[in-house]
């Protein structure tokens, strides 16, 4: 089983980390996904390559340099 870390710029509040969990929580062969977004990054585990995870996040709209319009970020 494949556990993979990667930085999300822009992942910096509750929306942004639902809407990247649910994106990958989606891609087969995930097992679990936990993401912090005080750090800006997501770790996967499951049968699952690296390319195949940021191929997913290429498709997720979070935003870049902190220009989001969800809720309170993270640890602010």
């Amino acid at each position: 089983m494949a556990v993979i870390a990667l930085q999300v710029p822009g992942m910096r509040c509750r929306r942004c980390v639902r809407v990247v969990t649910a994106r990958l929580r989606d891609l087969p062969g995930v097992v679990a996904v936990a993401a912090d977004a005080a750090a800006e990054e997501v770790t996967v585990q499951g049968e699952v390559s690296e390319d195949q995870v940021r191929a997913a996040l290429a498709e997720v709209p979070v935003p870049v340099n902190g220009a989001c319009g969800g809720e309170e970020a993270a640890g602010r």
